[in-house]
């Protein structure tokens, strides 16, 4: 039995296996990756304070991601766009 903190709304709890999300959250986490994959479909090269800006949602939500290894980190290259 694992004992948890949830990453949306910090509450403390217990489950069979090792996850980052309540019961009551985890549809919203669910919602949150969703929009971040879409966001990257359209922004490859974005970084985690550019998809909090973004989106409203925290970096630490988007670095946790990262953690629970459902995002990945890639080597990419950044351009200026003329103006």
């Amino acid at each position: 039995m694992y004992t948890s903190v949830c990453k949306h709304c910090f509450k403390v709890f217990k489950t069979k296996f090792r996850t980052l999300s309540c019961n009551d959250c985890r549809s919203k986490d669910s919602d949150h990756f969703d929009d971040i994959e879409s966001y990257l479909k359209v922004f490859p090269n974005s970084n985690a304070l550019q998809i909090s800006e973004a989106l409203g949602i925290t970096a630490y939500e988007v670095l946790k991601f990262v953690e629970e290894g459902r995002l990945h980190v890639t080597k990419g290259y950044f351009e200026q766009i003329e103006d």
